[in-house]
């Protein structure tokens, strides 16, 4: 699966319209993974406004990284590692890409439309793709 031009662009700019309510989005998405599979929660220790800053830091990082596939593989990569240390198991990232898909959604209002969503699918996927080779093959 490649990511084109055009997707990083979308997701680049949608995701500049989201970071000035990164605290809102972040609750939003934990609400939204918690609904969608409760059992994901104890995976959560810390404070949840602490672990939402963490997730948009980390966000913000992959999005700036699609310019540079290579340099975010490995980003990716640690960060797989560190995930499996936390107990996440490769079916937990279906709730975590729908949770970001709805908050994406909510987020960003007027300005989610079809290709917009493909290309936040499509980056997700290749993500989730990338992190899951990497931990559990």
């Amino acid at each position: 699966m490649t990511i084109t031009p055009r997707q990083i662009q979308l997701i680049q700019e949608s995701f500049k319209q989201v970071e000035p309510i990164a605290d809102q989005a972040a609750e939003i998405f934990y609400n939204k993974l918690f609904e969608y599979d409760p059992a994901l929660r104890p995976l959560f220790k810390s404070d949840l406004k602490d672990q939402g800053r963490k997730l948009m830091t980390t966000l913000k990082v992959a999005v700036n990284g699609l310019n540079d596939l290579d340099k975010l593989v490995v980003v990716l990569q640690q960060l797989a590692e560190r995930h499996v240390g936390y107990g996440v198991k490769p079916e937990d990232y279906t709730p975590v890409g729908n949770a970001l898909l709805f908050t994406l959604k909510t987020g960003l209002g007027p300005s989610w439309n079809p290709e917009l969503r493909q290309a936040w699918v499509d980056v997700f996927r290749l993500m989730a793709t990338v992190m899951k080779k990497h931990a559990y093959q």
